[in-house]
């Protein structure tokens, strides 16, 4: 007879856990404690702490993913979703979610709190830790915005390769998933910051009007026009953006969809 756990416990599954699972979430809680230990304390020199942080997030999510779904046979891999105490209303996904909101609203209107520094002062804490890498790439002390953007990216590439493995039987999510993983790296990562440090302004060319809001706010529409070529060019991209391409791409991915649900619900009755 089969046995599922419908315990909502966190500790529940941890006693199914592969040795390289284990391995894996070790590793990237190394990563996820120097975190921790910033927003309290400030690294002197935050170079090598924050490469060790991002890489072994990165390397202990692959290596979790690569341990959960390399071994298994192709195909959609939901087993016991509804029973797990993240994706079931448990206590993990209620601390969880407490603990993203309180971020974003720590993020929005409390960003001292991470270490953002202002009227000159210099970074501490958190944000302080990603100044290294917002030299490099945007010229300048990083902003409570860089670390979010520089996390999600990490997020983005690193849970990308876990779908890559989960996705492996279906050639749509796997162009899905690299696209994403690609436009959120050079797009809407490290392109803007770039531009930044070269006093350019910069669009999110994934991140069109109305979601990105203050698109036709006066200052920004001027921005653009006062900065010539490169200006006018982001500004009729970003235009064409919601008026031509987007209905465009999604008349093509609606019959896309259409035909791989077609050719999915085929494949079913044969079955």
């Amino acid at each position: 007879m089969n046995h599922t756990d419908n315990s909502l416990s966190i500790a529940a599954s941890a006693f199914s856990l592969r040795a390289m699972q284990k391995v894996g979430l070790a590793i990237g809680g190394i990563g996820l404690l120097i975190l921790f230990v910033a927003l309290g304390y400030t690294f002197p020199s935050p170079t090598l702490p924050l490469a060790i942080s991002l890489s072994t997030i990165t390397l202990g999510t692959i290596i979790f993913a690569h341990a959960t779904y390399s071994h298994l046979p192709k195909g959609i891999k939901n087993n016991g979703v509804w029973f797990k105490s993240l994706t079931n209303k448990g206590a993990l996904a209620w601390v969880s979610g407490i603990v993203i909101t309180g971020f974003y609203v720590i993020l929005y209107w409390f960003p001292q709190y991470l270490g953002l520094g202002t009227d000159g002062v210099a970074n501490t804490g958190l944000v302080a830790l990603f100044d290294p890498l917002s030299q490099v790439l945007a010229g300048k002390a990083a902003s409570q915005w860089f670390v979010y953007g520089t996390l999600y990216t990490v997020a983005i590439l690193a849970l990308g390769y876990k779908f890559l493995l989960k996705y492996r039987h279906n050639r749509y999510q796997q162009i899905r998933t690299i696209s994403v993983m690609f436009f959120q790296l050079g797009f809407a990562f490290m392109l803007p910051a770039i531009l930044e440090s070269l006093n350019k302004p910069y669009y999110n060319f994934v991140n069109m009007w109305p979601l990105n809001y203050y698109f036709f706010d006066e200052w920004h529409l001027q921005g653009m026009i006062d900065s010539g070529a490169l200006g006018l060019f982001m500004m009729i991209f970003g235009i064409a953006m919601f008026l031509l391409i987007s209905p465009i791409l999604t008349r093509y991915c609606r019959h896309a969809a259409r035909r791989w649900c077609s050719a999915a619900s085929t494949w079913m009755r044969c079955r």
